[in-house]
């Protein structure tokens, strides 16, 4: 599934960079996650398995396959991955109310190097708590400009509209940032973004439509989650060879 590619906010993004707005693509930061309850005195919102590497467990495993597809479909190819892996929460209670090890990481920090110089910085977790105005956005820098994308929203601020600001550490801050972004218009109706994509599927499987993604695509996303797991394992940046048939 490339789901995350028809989220509205998303879709705006992909519009922003086919569109030339951000000039050359400098860097792009991403944070994804929320805090998952140990199982204790709340109930975990997440299967006990997610956090059990022998399970299949692990945000690694979870996310890396989804970051594969939103950078190589928005932005660039994948040339590297350097993670870290923690798991940070090592005791958890399971849904029978048993209390057992968590060995699979419950965050991971990686930095990717993408075609044309870009880099990519992209926190998982399910050990933070949110700040922000949705579950996962991705900030994208470029030199005319710059698009901060959620789930749904899509705020952009362009070059000719970039502020100058000072830090003065002996006085507080006066500027409304976030005042300073403007909204990306809709200028469509969103459907749901699974229902979109199987929609595309059963069109091609029943119709032979075009549909972009083959096995080997989903085969990219599992690749760049094996390199991440043993980047993080072996300490060093580790280069996402090209895969073929």
């Amino acid at each position: 599934m490339q789901d995350k590619l028809f989220l509205p906010g998303l879709r705006k993004l992909k519009r922003l960079v086919d569109g030339g707005f951000f000039g050359r693509i400098l860097s792009v930061r991403g944070e994804f996650g929320y805090w998952v309850f140990e199982g204790d005195w709340q109930e975990a919102q997440r299967p006990s398995w997610n956090y059990r590497a022998e399970d299949g467990g692990g945000i690694i495993v979870d996310m890396f396959c989804h970051w594969r597809y939103v950078l190589e479909d928005i932005l660039a190819p994948v040339r590297s991955v350097q993670a870290l892996a923690a798991t940070h929460i090592p005791e958890r209670v399971d849904e029978q109310g048993a209390t057992y090890p968590a060995t699979a990481d419950d965050a991971a920090y990686g930095i990717f190097e993408l075609d044309g110089g870009i880099v990519a910085q992209l926190n998982s977790s399910w050990t933070t708590r949110v700040f922000r105005d949705e579950l996962v956005e991705f900030q994208v820098d470029g030199t005319e400009g710059s698009a901060v994308a959620g789930l749904r929203r899509c705020r952009v601020q362009h070059r000719a509209m970039t502020p100058k600001p000072v830090w003065n550490p002996d006085l507080p801050a006066t500027e409304d940032f976030r005042g300073q972004w403007q909204e990306v218009p809709d200028n469509a109706e969103f459907d749901n973004g699974f229902k979109v994509q199987w929609e595309m599927f059963l069109r091609h499987v029943a119709s032979d439509e075009p549909f972009p993604w083959d096995f080997l695509a989903g085969a990219r996303g599992v690749q760049l989650a094996e390199l991440g797991l043993e980047s993080a394992k072996e300490g060093r940046r580790v280069d996402v060879p090209t895969l073929s048939l």
